[in-house]
């Protein structure tokens, strides 16, 4: 047996080489961070219920024609993924005013947006993630026109379905970080989503009382951030009953 080649390690997650060409194995961390890693923890049993909500989130996204790089789930805090080409943007779509929008513009906090605003971020730690707009991706080469033109019209198409999937289970979409990759196959390459959807990525708020159920309660020190994101799984009917149970490191691979 040999241990498997890791190809990148990041803020929450480690990717693995796959067991086969073209894919790769990622790993959910307990790892926690935020205001561009100035903060750092860990929350116990997080990887392993952000690992069941993405691959939860995924598989419904990929039944209503969305491409994704997800596979499938291989035990608690791994999943099978295709191998793709990240693109070096992060896209944010807003359905209600929260966080650095809310400081950037001056706008209270909860109020509804006059319609979906799509905000974009170049995936850099060193620069803090900072925001761009289209024609700096287009100019610097970062995504063509048209391939930008497919993540607008793919996050619209996302942010649609998971605002209704969470409404239905009394939880409010507040916004969202979606990432896409370019995924080859033979000569072809195909716009997919990738990285993970999960309380980590989204913001999301009980609909009646609006209670944050997210990562804000780790970023603004509110505690009891493990039990919000096990009330998230459990809304969606994926937390199984003897809860969160754990594995603690990376698998070797046969």
């Amino acid at each position: 047996m040999a241990r498997r080649r890791q190809i990148y390690e990041g803020k929450a997650k480690v990717i693995f080489e796959g067991p086969e060409p073209g894919t790769l194995v990622q790993y959910f961390k307990d790892d926690a961070t935020a205001f561009n890693n100035q903060k750092r923890g860990t929350i116990t049993g997080k990887g392993v219920l952000n690992n069941r909500i993405s691959e939860y989130l995924m598989t419904r996204i990929g039944e209503i024609g969305v491409p994704t790089h997800f596979v499938r789930r291989l035990n608690m805090r791994e999943q099978l993924i295709k191998e793709v080409e990240i693109i070096p943007i992060e896209v944010v779509v807003r359905n209600v005013a929260a966080g650095s929008l809310s400081k950037r513009l001056g706008i209270e906090e909860g109020q509804s947006l006059p319609r979906s605003i799509i905000e974009y971020y170049y995936k850099s730690d060193e620069l803090g993630d900072p925001m761009v707009g289209e024609e700096h991706i287009t100019a610097f080469g970062w995504a063509a026109p048209q391939e930008l033109d497919e993540m607008v019209a793919m996050s619209l198409r996302v942010n649609d379905f998971l605002s209704g999937l969470f409404f239905g289970v009394g939880i409010r979409l507040i916004d969202f970080k979606i990432e896409y990759g370019r995924h080859y196959t033979n000569e072809d390459m195909r716009i997919v989503l990738a990285d993970e959807i999960s309380p980590d990525s989204c913001r999301l708020w009980d609909l009646h009382t609006n209670e944050k159920m997210d990562k804000d309660r780790f970023r603004r020190d509110m505690g009891n951030v493990a039990e919000a994101y096990q009330e998230v799984a459990r809304r969606l009917g994926i937390l199984p009953e003897s809860g969160p149970t754990d594995i603690k490191g990376p698998k070797v691979m046969q």
